[in-house]
């Protein structure tokens, strides 16, 4: 992860990396150069005060939003002074495997940024199981707006949002597979997509957009890559 909105004393090269396999997850490892984390050597640890869930995190404007563990709570890490400074039950939200993406991994909540700010990424029981979108305060993580879709998550091997928009992976292991749904928030319809995205190393557990860097992040079974994105009128 990079913050797209860096705050001192990150940069746009701070780099933030969690090992989430395994329970009781709490390390955050943070790189301030490029080359330190090619090489596996952090300039810093955190230890988070309560574990966290799953591949969902996200950092945005100098905190960590992260989904806690076993529970529907989105909680806000300040980085640069080692505390939390909001946390938020998201209505409903199913979560610790009722409602994850095709691959599993207890990725019910998944957070996500764009232009536009921070949003989250769900299903309820009330919906049946397909994607809610909110969009978060990214201060005191109230719920500011939210949208119901016609895509079931567990159909969809990840998803992320670019300029309101929801875009959603067909396939986490496929080496050829798609974009295959977006979502538009701004007229609430949703059209099918076959552009093409290649699962380099057949397991994508996290994708992520950047938008300052206009580059998808993703872990593809233990490799870090990035996706440039060339956007265009839909």
């Amino acid at each position: 992860m990079r913050d797209p909105k860096a705050a001192y004393p990150y940069t746009q090269e701070t780099t933030w990396r969690i090992d989430t396999v395994g329970t009781d997850v709490r390390q955050v490892f943070e790189y301030d150069l490029i080359s330190q984390f090619l090489r596996g050597y952090p300039s810093k640890v955190h230890v988070l005060p309560r574990p966290l869930e799953s591949t969902g995190a996200v950092v945005y404007q100098g905190s960590l939003y992260f989904q806690g563990e076993e529970s529907r709570t989105v909680i806000r890490y300040e980085l640069r002074t080692e505390t939390l400074k909001a946390e938020k039950e998201i209505p409903g939200a199913g979560y610790h495997g009722q409602f994850p993406y095709s691959w599993g991994g207890y990725t019910d909540i998944d957070l996500a940024v764009d232009e536009t700010g921070l949003w989250v990424i769900y299903s309820t029981e009330a919906a049946k199981g397909a994607i809610v979108l909110s969009k978060l305060n990214p201060e005191n993580l109230e719920l500011e707006q939210t949208w119901e879709t016609n895509i079931r998550k567990q159909s969809v091997a990840n998803a992320f949002i670019i300029c309101s928009t929801l875009y959603t992976i067909s396939s986490y292991s496929l080496p050829d597979a798609t974009v295959n749904f977006a979502y538009d928030t701004g007229t609430g319809s949703s059209k099918a997509l076959t552009v093409p995205f290649k699962n380099r190393y057949k397991y994508s557990s996290m994708i992520d957009y950047n938008p300052l860097e206009k580059k998808l992040f993703a872990w593809d079974n233990f490799n870090m890559v990035t996706y440039d994105i060339k956007l265009s009128q839909m």
